[in-house]
């Protein structure tokens, strides 16, 4: 599966990685390619800790995936 990543160049240190579809989902490396290993590694991470975590449920809320 491909997600959609945001590289920036970091204020103090090398580069700052976000991936938008996954809240909280953020890395960085020193170099442009050691941001995008470590951000393909936080989402791995990411993933895994969402399939292990039940769902919170909020008042009269569905939660269902769509196709595109």
């Amino acid at each position: 599966m491909n997600y959609r990543v945001i590289i920036e160049k970091g204020e103090d240190f090398g580069f700052v990685a976000h991936c938008p579809a996954i809240p909280g989902c953020h890395s960085q490396g020193e170099t442009l390619e050691d941001a995008i290993t470590n951000i393909r590694d936080a989402i791995t991470g990411c993933l895994s800790v969402l399939d292990e975590k039940p769902m919170e449920r909020r008042k009269e809320s569905l939660v269902v995936e769509v196709e595109v």
